[in-house]
């Protein structure tokens, strides 16, 4: 009888992962399901688009390896199957001498991580965009843009279109094993499988637990919020133009993107959100926060950054503070070019030492494969990401 697969997360990575199910194991029955009416509902269709080289990536690290195949596959697979993509490449930009170190850091990790990457001088800088103020930058040629919610609607099509099915609306309520094989409950009936893949993203903690397993760390949302350029202020940026990120963070700070459909995109910051699915400041879940307000590991990763922390949330809340971030890169930016858009929540791992998980986090049990930690890149390494985890499954 042909092995029988569930997907948990109907986002880019367990779509890629239902994907290459249906073209490595041919004939085998493949459940996508999404609580959502719709894929990419969260993380996937709140993203800025960009495909990451691997610039910032501990060399050797998953992330690493498969951000630098994946941005390639990922390419590959728009324009294998017509889906909008642009290799622009991206500048970093060091706006004062003292970032000068850590950028030239930057530069020696994205060489050990294989990349095709130069230093480059404030005149050079300025060829690529104008506008910018720099003292140096770091040129990633590598680096593209693509909408990730369409790379997602094509997928759930392959994997339709194969045989699977991509079951929309339909929420989990419990996972047991029995007789060999692994119950999901659902809104919807019992789905009976070989395997369970949990991509559940925001929720992929709580989807362990509930399949009996026991998460090393716990997701803490993080919002992050953009603003866009006034159209007739587009011209200021002609690519991606980012700053130096500071090595302890995850959060690569607000940049300027323009985004496949032409539009320019600011942000995002990053601020504990009050839900999972905490998409503004008046969105709250009182059990959320109980989850993660009672969690040690938050309040250990709070008194470390606390300043940082504050940081953001007083950017969150004035667009003139936003609009100065934004003019240490482009110093023509003010705030009457910004309009506020939309905001994405990262779904970050934390341990309870209060470390931010680093690389991504995939856990296996018998039967069950739980990816727990997978924000920025896992859209650009989601094809590679799926090509990893089918491996740790049973045939």
């Amino acid at each position: 009888m042909a092995s029988r697969y569930v997907v948990v997360g109907g986002g880019i990575v367990g779509l890629a992962t239902a994907y290459r199910l249906t073209v490595d194991r041919p004939g085998a029955s493949v459940t996508v399901l999404e609580k959502e009416p719709r894929v990419a509902a969260h993380q996937t269709g709140h993203n800025s688009g960009v495909i990451h080289a691997g610039v910032y990536y501990t060399p050797g690290s998953l992330k690493a390896r498969l951000s630098r195949v994946g941005s390639r596959s990922m390419v590959e697979f728009c324009e294998r199957h017509g889906i909008p993509v642009r290799v622009c490449g991206k500048l970093i930009v060091a706006t004062d001498g003292s970032e000068m170190p850590r950028l030239r850091a930057l530069h020696e990790r994205a060489e050990a991580n294989g990349l095709p990457v130069r230093l480059i001088s404030p005149g050079e800088a300025k060829e690529y965009e104008p506008h910018v103020a720099a003292v140096g930058a770091l040129r990633v040629e590598s680096t593209g843009i693509v909408d990730y919610g369409k790379v997602s609607e094509r997928l759930a099509a392959l994997v339709e279109g194969a045989g699977g099915e991509v079951r929309r609306g339909v929420r989990v309520t419990g996972i047991r094993e029995e007789g060999g094989s692994v119950l999901v409950g659902t809104t919807h009936g019992t789905v009976r499988a070989d395997a369970l893949v949990n991509c559940a993203g925001l929720h992929a903690d709580r989807i362990a637990r509930l399949a009996g397993a026991r998460p090393p760390a716990r997701i803490i949302p993080f919002r992050g919020e953009y603003y866009e350029l006034r159209p007739e202020r587009r011209d200021l940026v002609a690519g991606l133009i980012y700053p130096v990120p500071d090595p302890q963070f995850p959060f690569l700070g607000v940049h300027l993107t323009r985004m496949i459909d032409g539009s320019v995109h600011a942000g995002p910051n990053a601020v504990l959100a009050l839900a999972r699915e905490g998409y503004s400041w008046g969105r709250i879940s009182p059990r959320d926060i109980a989850d993660y307000g009672t969690y040690p590991g938050l309040w250990r990763l709070a008194r470390r950054h606390f300043g940082y922390g504050l940081t953001e949330v007083r950017r969150s809340l004035s667009r003139n503070r936003f609009a100065a971030s934004l003019a240490r890169l482009v110093p023509e930016v003010t705030e009457a070019d910004l309009v506020r858009t939309g905001a994405g929540v990262r779904a970050q791992a934390i341990t309870p030492r209060g470390d931010l998980v680093d690389d991504f986090l995939i856990v296996e049990r018998r039967r069950q494969v739980h990816v727990l930690n997978a924000p920025s890149p896992a859209a650009t390494s989601s094809l590679e990401i799926a090509r990893h985890i089918v491996k740790l499954l049973p045939a």
